[in-house]
């Protein structure tokens, strides 16, 4: 009876959804009041019912309701209870209803924190949001209802893919589909602009929180997926230029060139076109993301579907959102007013090529994502296009921007000064150099490149560090006042620094992992040792261990420094999971400043067992840079001047007698 509810509120959030947009754009074009406020409820409304909807198939979930097909194909009743929670959208249809309801909730929180959104403005914004739920609410009605029921209903379950039982897939995706929806807030307020003809500082303004928030969380959701790939897979990498990889990264790029061309709207009124430009492709390319995950186009182990039908109905969707959104801007930007002239060495320059470097890298990813795909489509002939090519086009895009980054912020607005930015940067770059210098020293012999790479991330660091130094006027050698202006710095002025800062500490765990790594393959008999990076790795064998819906056979490994005494003792398996009695292989991790060790247990050899053991240098760099850059993004987030479209209101006057 909880699953007919569920299936129920979710044909109501489809009428509330039809009424949030017929009705508020009908209002907005004919300036009546009465139709607008028709907006906010109804956008509240399809969040609640898509909430109840989600709430019902967790239920199902939850007590094992195996008379539903989704329960039946993607649980077991012994799953531990995190994996029955989470394998809610450990599948397609609950991973698109988990969409759908992100969606709404969205459009929920533009309906009640969009008060001081101009009245016609957040009709239109919120009437977009409620169009985009139309679409998916009809796709998984139509397409993929998650309560469709079994007669007779079976006993037991097939259980959950034995790669989506770990812990990262209650975060991963949740984080991910907030960054991709997060997106179609900033895609609704570019139609609603384009609607409008009104493109203005307040409405970047706007823009930039809602676009701050996606652009954190999809930073988030791709640092944890590439941690998951690295621990669970078993690969020994944390990157793999996969298709589905490039669709979440792509969104990644655009939305922070949107972040910031939509600064230079707003403090100088230039860019109006492109940025909005920006936003409806950011949404685009999330979009397109969703299609290849879903239509059976490629074969990823990030797929949720193969069913050609469902893609069809996905791609229609994505030319009718993306293909009229377009149409509607190539009638309608013509229209906006171009903004301020600047100078060709500013603050607007810089971020001109920021987004030039970014779009371009952008379209290379892209590029490289679709090309085998329409050559199969075209001709029939499957090729792959793989590392080498991402590598080396992606590198030498994004080369120059991480050199050119900490240049904008100590550039003026309209006309700045290229020398007094070099001095300010001054003590940054001989820390760079110092850098390239020290490693070449100490890994004489290695790549060249590896070398000048982690100058750039010591570059990043130091240039981040150095604008805050500048902005509290550190220079002038008066500490205690240099103090009080350091206090007494916005947020975004902080935010900014962490956000910078990680990415070049990304940047060092990149170039360490990429240049330096080490990898041992042996037959190892308990007793058995191998040697990698300087350490020292002893088998001490192995031992059967069972779990509530698993069994494992765990081999033990001693860890020390080659020559010295033991320091660690770890542990790797092998397991296989019921009733799918599929393989998996859980690594172990021994982690250190300068990077990891990793072993992984492979097939058995005769009396002996295949092990793999790598030295990862630096990469806990990535993960750690990565979560300074979200930490980056909420602490902008926090600034009020951010968090808001209009300056703080006043408070009331008191009565007068």
């Amino acid at each position: 009876m909880i699953s007919e509810f569920g299936h129920f509120a979710l044909i109501l959030a489809l009428t509330c959804a039809i009424l949030q947009t017929v009705l508020p754009l009908y209002g907005a074009y004919r300036n009546d009041g009465a139709y607008m406020r028709v907006a906010e409820p109804a956008a509240v409304m399809q969040f609640a019912m898509t909430g109840l909807a989600f709430a019902a198939l967790t239920h199902a979930f939850i007590v094992s309701d195996f008379s539903i097909k989704l329960v039946y194909a993607n649980s077991h009743s012994a799953k531990p209870m995190i994996y029955k929670i989470s394998g809610v959208w450990g599948n397609h249809e609950g991973s698109m209803l988990l969409w759908i309801m992100t969606l709404a909730l969205f459009g929920a929180c533009v309906a009640a924190f969009g008060a001081n959104l101009p009245r016609d403005l957040r009709a239109r914004v919120i009437g977009v949001q409620g169009l985009i739920g139309v679409a998916f609410l009809l796709f998984i009605i139509l397409t993929s209802n998650p309560f469709e029921r079994l007669d007779p209903a079976p006993f037991e379950g097939r259980g959950l893919n034995p790669i989506l039982q770990d812990p990262a897939l209650a975060l991963h995706p949740p984080l991910l589909y907030i960054g991709y929806v997060g997106l179609s807030v900033a895609f609704s307020f570019a139609v609603a602009a384009l609607l409008s003809g009104r493109v203005d500082a307040a409405w970047a303004r706007w823009v930039r929180p809602w676009t701050l928030a996606a652009w954190m969380f999809l930073t988030a959701g791709i640092a944890m997926g590439s941690w998951w790939a690295y621990y669970e897979l078993g690969w020994g990498g944390w990157w793999f230029w996969d298709p589905v990889e490039n669709a979440s990264f792509m969104p990644w790029l655009v939305a922070t060139a949107l972040l910031h061309s939509a600064i230079v709207v707003e403090r100088r009124g230039a860019l109006k076109i492109w940025t909005v430009l920006l936003s409806i492709i950011a949404f685009s390319l999330s979009l397109l993301g969703t299609f290849l995950v879903r239509s059976g186009v490629l074969t990823s182990v990030h797929s949720f579907a193969s069913d050609p039908e469902r893609g069809v109905f996905i791609l229609l969707i994505l030319c009718l959102t993306i293909g009229g959104a377009l149409t509607l801007f190539a009638w309608r930007a013509p229209s906006l007013k171009a903004g301020g002239l600047f100078a060709p060495i500013s603050r607007e320059t810089s971020l001109v090529v920021n987004n030039l470097l970014l779009s371009t890298s952008c379209i290379a990813v892209l590029t490289g994502t679709l090309y085998p795909l329409v050559l199969e489509a075209i001709t029939g002939a499957k090729i792959s296009v793989g590392p080498p090519y991402f590598n080396l086009t992606f590198g030498i895009i994004m080369m120059p921007l991480l050199l050119l980054v900490p240049f904008g912020p100590m550039l003026s607005w309209k006309r700045g000064d290229a020398y007094a930015a070099s001095q300010r940067l001054f003590v940054a770059a001989i820390l760079g150099f110092l850098a390239v210098l020290v490693t070449w020293y100490v890994m004489y012999g290695g790549p060249v490149l590896a070398a000048f790479g982690i100058g750039v991330g010591v570059w990043l660091i130091a240039g981040a560090l150095s604008e805050l130094a500048w902005r509290a006027k550190v220079q002038d050698r008066n500490f205690k006042l240099a103090w009080q202006r350091f206090k007494g710095l916005p947020r975004s002025a902080f935010g900014t620094t962490l956000a910078h800062a990680g990415l070049g500490i990304a940047v060092l765990g990149i170039v360490g992992v990429t240049a330096w790594k080490a990898e041992v393959v042996a037959v190892m008999k308990p007793g058995d040792t191998q040697q990698v990076a300087g350490r020292t790795v002893k088998y001490l064998g192995e031992a059967p261990r069972t779990g509530p819906n698993y069994r494992d056979i765990v081999g033990r490994f001693e860890i020390s420094r080659t020559g010295g005494p033991v320091t660690n003792t770890v542990e790797a398996t092998k397991r296989v999971y019921f009733p799918s009695r599929q393989p998996t292989s859980e690594v172990a991790i021994r982690t250190y400043w300068s990077g990891d060790l990793y072993v992984v247990m492979g097939d058995e050899v005769g009396d002996g067992r295949t092990v793999r053991v790598y030295f990862n240098p630096l990469i806990p760099f990535i993960w750690l840079g990565t979560f300074i850059m979200f930490i980056g993004g909420l602490v902008s987030l926090s600034d009020r001047r951010y968090r808001v479209g209009a300056p703080k209101r006043a408070a009331p006057k008191p009565a007068e007698a």
